[in-house]
């Protein structure tokens, strides 16, 4: 029987891995710039004006005791839906950035066990390119599929990417926004007795050209105006990139099972500050059932008068 494989990459960005120059490390080989006259560099850092061209070198690094063969590319980066970490596209998505304006000296390195090799790379910024910043990475892929067993199975290719952080001149223009703010209520079914809690979702959108290191700050009121939460939130990007969104949630635990009021979120960076807010109600599920159920009895009884009445089996009293 033939068996059908889903390819994954799994793909390592490290933020601080081990020298040199804090290299993204997967414990088998890594990839890290070269270092500079003035010492090793985290990442790339560059700048540069439109239709202008930057060359420098990126290192692949063995830590295995035999040859490893790789393909080498530029991506661009974006933000992960999920949590908004850093990403970068696959070798076979569109790239439009530093994805299509960066270009190795060789498309495929082979690195002795235990050694490194050095491999230069262009990187050329057209004349249109619009202002701000265009992050990336320069990927060391393993084209080898790590292939699982069973009918169905998983194809596993794994890739080490140095990010890099390319601004080309012009304005910038930081700009943030809070989208599609809701809340969503936990209620026990008898006020009093259970857990109470609530999820706060919304979108965080970089509406601007340069990378944003967010915070957000959270408020919640109730009636007569009461503070029932307030709070710096921790589950952030620590970067958005210029036109990215990632849709968040927060719990909220303890949110009160009776009330009436609005959440408020306000999102801010370097020379930008936005706020959305939404209204919430929140009633107890026995408290809902007995009006709901309250509310057809009225009803129909008032249905039922009204029926009476149009049949004149039920007469109003005269009038004095």
């Amino acid at each position: 029987m033939r068996k059908l494989y889903v390819l994954l990459l799994s793909l390592f960005l490290a933020a601080a891995a081990p020298v040199p120059a804090h290299a993204a490390d997967n414990g088998s080989w890594s990839v890290y710039p070269a270092a500079s006259q003035i010492g090793a560099r985290p990442y790339f850092y560059l700048s540069a004006d439109p239709g202008q061209s930057i060359d420098d070198k990126v290192v692949v690094t063995n830590k295995t005791g035999e040859p490893l063969s790789f393909r080498l590319y530029a991506a661009d980066a974006y933000n992960t839906a999920r949590d908004g970490g850093f990403a970068v596209r696959t070798v076979a998505e569109k790239q439009r950035g530093v994805g299509t304006w960066a270009k190795p000296a060789k498309s495929r390195v082979t690195v002795p066990a235990h050694g490194k090799v050095t491999v230069p790379f262009t990187l050329s910024v057209p004349e249109g390119a619009e202002p701000g910043d265009h992050p990336g990475a320069l990927v060391a892929l393993d084209e080898r599929v790590d292939k699982g067993d069973g009918t169905v199975a998983l194809g596993v290719q794994r890739a080490v990417a140095a990010r890099v952080y390319l601004r080309v001149g012009g304005p910038t223009v930081p700009a943030i926004t809070v989208e599609d703010v809701h809340v969503s209520h936990h209620q026990p079914l008898v006020p009093g007795l259970g857990d109470s809690g609530a999820t706060i979702s919304y979108t965080l959108r970089n509406t601007g050209n340069v990378t944003l290191n967010p915070k957000v700050e959270l408020r919640a009121t109730g009636l007569f105006g009461r503070t029932l939460l307030a709070r710096d939130l921790v589950r952030i990007p620590g970067e958005l990139l210029p036109g990215q969104r990632v849709r968040l949630s927060e719990p909220w635990r303890g949110a009160p099972q009776l009330d009436w009021g609005d959440v408020k979120l306000t999102a801010s960076a370097k020379d930008t500050r936005e706020s959305a807010s939404a209204g919430f109600f929140a009633l107890p599920w026995l408290v809902a059932v007995v009006l709901l159920v309250a509310g057809g009895v009225g009803g129909g009884l008032a249905v039922r008068f009204r029926l009476l009445r149009r049949r004149g089996l039920l007469r109003s009293s005269p009038r004095p």
